[in-house]
């Protein structure tokens, strides 16, 4: 380890107790076998410091060698070190009041493997030159870092979109009866119930119902088990139902006779009740709706809803949901996941996909018109190309409430007569451009507009700012796609104008043969690639229709399920597409979400199950991006001694309260630190200087370092305050990190109080 790791202790010997010695004198860690057993103590001391109760600290730990040797011995492997500095370190905190997070990245800087150049002196050098003066720079677009939403992973359906019943309306075994009703299933014995579908609903969109025969009774000759028989319904993997929160659980009814009914939430077994209430009814003889609140008395991560009898009957069930009441603004999408969406601030949501829209045939494409309306009345659709039904109760509607919500502009993607297997032809295309022109008449019609009554009547009557399409979904090389895009681009121009059209056809080298505002580009490869791609824009034409990267991640090996490598790669691109904002108008990372019961694919930005959530290292690093829409790009130099593992930019940028920073972001994707000089100039020495603000980095002891909902913090941003920042600065950037720096751009003749509460960045 030698005098380098020395040199760290020291530091943090001084900064934790403030206490400066000589190295050799203030500090001693040796291991030392005991006679007894064959292990050995481990020891730290402190020989002229005595902190109370901490002159000498011992971890016993089993070892098998035969004699002592210091800690800097070849012998001393590196599993022993970094399980001896964890023990000092665990038993220090108690006295220190840096937080555990410094803590531990002292811990993986100075132990774990890709730190070791720390110790061993072979830290690169590098110079990055920014000319701060805005005039020297260009304007981002206010649009360029947003979300794409797809319908992948039941990112919608069990995730963001709060409906706690999976196949509510019993649709999903399709039309045909009988049917499958999975994953409904049945409370009792084929000698007490009967459960059955048929096409009774009064829905003439979904015409399958379920039928339930009870054969037994309260009474003593066939009595019924207690708690009665019936159904039950365990959601998607599995409800969450927190105490004291409260559910609204509404279903459709019918029975010739009077009912006693009980709808209760309750453990996975059904031997604990959460919650419960009884419907009682005497005159259903037609379809008739029930609501009850539920407010729950317990927790269960696990739940299950049940509607249950002990009554002898007949009874129809049909449409049965469950929703939490706390809802976001009550709109139906799930608080903590929402959160995570509104903290990135994205410009723009691009919806419903991807493979979603196109379908692996035509027939299970997602249509627009069958997801609005009353959601009892919405039939659903089995998405084929992600092998799931979805109720569509997260519509199109909602799609753009849910931009809205988030402040976003939404971006709609439509079919284009093209699916994975069949497609329409360009003479026979003219329904569906129709279905475009309705769907956009919805989004954007007055409230008195064939379509815009139905928008009016779920609680809108003003427009959605719908401004983006999408024709298609990676189509291009479809046999009609550029007949068929032409047709609706023709439709759309002539109605609305001002909309901005996006080609399937990647304009990125060579210029598109049709007229286009933005084209779609998506790339999903190894972190190497992707990275190297940061100049992938430098040289596209600046004329004609600007890039939209709708779809990029690093994917296959280096991505695991979400490694800090494929998240720094992304940062690395990120950072060419803000150099090449000029011609890139947007870019969204995919995919958004996934259920981690159905994951199909890997890796995604954000992880859930039915009741916790984490980020990936990829959505943290599109936090480190949340301030660069509308920002102002500075020219920057980066000099580097023959490194390629290191991507550097400037922005300027200015938070809620009108204050300007300059933000400088730097990858290191080696295996190295790197020295890094920062020169910053074009500032007017007479008027304007900088101060600290914050420095943020993200990083971990491997690069292949992945969050869980074990450890959902195990790679995430470290926020510090900067402290005497200035036009020169030096600083270390850790291997494998990115790295934020936050100046304050102030005036000279003004003192601006150090407040870090002033800086409203996102990370």
């Amino acid at each position: 380890m030698g005098m380098g790791f020395g040199r760290k202790v020291n530091t943090w010997l001084v900064r934790c107790f403030g206490v400066a010695s000589n190295l050799s004198s203030s500090i001693n860690p040796y291991y030392t076998r005991t006679a007894t057993d064959g292990g050995h103590d481990d020891v730290w001391k402190f020989q002229k410091y005595k902190a109370p109760g901490f002159a000498e600290v011992k971890a016993r730990q089993p070892h098998s060698l035969k004699q002592s040797f210091p800690l800097t011995h070849k012998l001393y492997s590196q599993q022993h070190r970094r399980a001896h500095l964890g023990f000092f370190l665990s038993q220090a905190m108690g006295y220190c009041k840096l937080s555990c997070s410094v803590l531990f990245l002292f811990l993986f800087i100075s132990f774990c493997p890709p730190y070791q150049s720390l110790a061993d002196g072979k830290d690169l050098a590098a110079k990055l030159l920014i000319d701060a003066s805005e005039r020297s720079g260009h304007p981002i677009p206010q649009t360029l870092f947003g979300i794409f939403f797809e319908e992948i992973n039941h990112a919608g359906a069990g995730g963001l979109w709060a409906e706690l019943v999976s196949n509510r309306g019993f649709e999903a075994g399709g039309s045909n009866i009988p049917s499958n009703i999975d994953p409904w299933s049945i409370i009792g014995n084929e000698s007490s119930i009967i459960v059955s579908t048929d096409r009774s609903s009064c829905f003439e969109s979904n015409k399958v119902a379920l039928r339930m025969e009870v054969l037994c009774t309260s009474e003593a000759t066939s009595t019924c088990p207690s708690g009665g028989v019936g159904i039950y319904n365990p959601g998607f993997w599995g409800m969450n139902i927190e105490q004291g929160k409260s559910y609204k659980v509404v279903f459709y009814v019918r029975s010739m006779e009077a009912i006693d009914i009980s709808v209760s939430f309750t453990s996975s077994n059904g031997l604990q009740t959460l919650a419960s209430a009884n419907i009682i009814a005497s005159d259903v003889s037609n379809w008739t709706k029930m609501e009850v609140l539920l407010e729950a008395k317990e927790t269960n991560h696990n739940s299950r809803l049940q509607l249950t009898t002990s009554k002898m009957g007949v009874i129809w069930f049909d449409q049965v949901s469950a929703m939490p009441l706390d809802t976001y603004k009550g709109h139906g999408f799930r608080n903590d996941l929402f959160q995570m969406l509104a903290d990135i601030k994205p410009q723009f949501i691009r919806f419903p996909g991807g493979c979603f829209v196109e379908g692996e045939w035509l027939r299970n494409a997602f249509r627009w018109k069958a997801s609005v309306g009353p959601w009892e009345e919405r039939p659903g659709h089995f998405g084929d190309v992600w092998m799931y039904w979805t109720d569509d109760g997260l519509g199109y509607f909602e799609f753009l409430q849910l931009a809205e919500d988030l402040s976003a502009l939404p971006i709609w993607v439509f079919n284009n007569g093209i699916s994975h297997n069949d497609q329409v032809d360009t003479s026979s295309v003219r329904p569906f451009v129709q279905e475009a022109l309705d769907g956009l008449e919805f989004a954007r019609g007055d409230s008195n507009s064939r379509w815009g009554v139905v928008r009016a009547a779920m609680g809108h009557p003003e427009p959605f700012d719908l401004r983006y399409v999408a024709v298609g979904n990676e189509d291009c090389g479809k046999k009609n796609y550029r007949g068929n895009y032409l047709k609706f681009y023709d439709a759309i121009k002539r109605a609305y104008p001002d909309i901005q059209i996006i080609s399937n056809c990647d304009g990125s080298s060579r210029p598109l043969d049709h007229p286009a505002d933005l084209y779609d580009f998506h790339v999903y490869t190894s972190a190497n690639n992707l990275f190297s791609m940061s100049n992938k824009f430098d040289h596209t034409s600046r004329q004609g229709p600007k890039a939209f990267v709708s779809e990029y991640a690093v994917t296959g090996k280096d991505a695991g399920t979400g490694s800090l490598l494929a998240a720094l790669a992304e940062a690395g691109f990120l950072i060419g597409l803000e150099k090449n904002s000029d011609v890139v108008q947007m870019a969204s990372y995919a995919p958004l979400f996934v259920n981690s019961n159905d994951r199909r694919w890997n890796p995604d930005a954000i992880v859930f199950n039915s009741y916790q959530a984490y980020g990936t290292p990829s959505y943290w690093v599109q936090r480190f991006f949340t301030e660069s829409s509308g920002a102002t790009f500075l020219n920057a130099t980066l000099q580097t001694d023959s490194s390629t593992s290191l991507l550097a930019s400037a922005i300027a940028w200015k938070n809620s309260n009108g204050q300007t920073y300059i933000r400088i972001k730097a990858v290191n994707f080696g295996s190295n630190s790197v020295n890094l000089q920062i020169s910053v100039g074009g500032l007017d020495p007479n008027s304007e200087k900088l101060s600290g603000s914050a420095k943020t980095i993200l990083t971990s002891a491997g690069p292949m370092d992945e969050n869980s909902f074990y450890e959902p913090k195990k790679v995430v941003p470290i926020k510090t305050l900067l402290e005497n920042a200035d036009k020169e600065m030096s600083v270390l950037l850790l291997p494998h990190s990115l790295t934020s720096f936050d100046l304050l751009k102030e005036s000279v003749s003004l003192r601006v109080a150090e407040d870090d509460s002033s800086l409203k960045s996102s990370i």
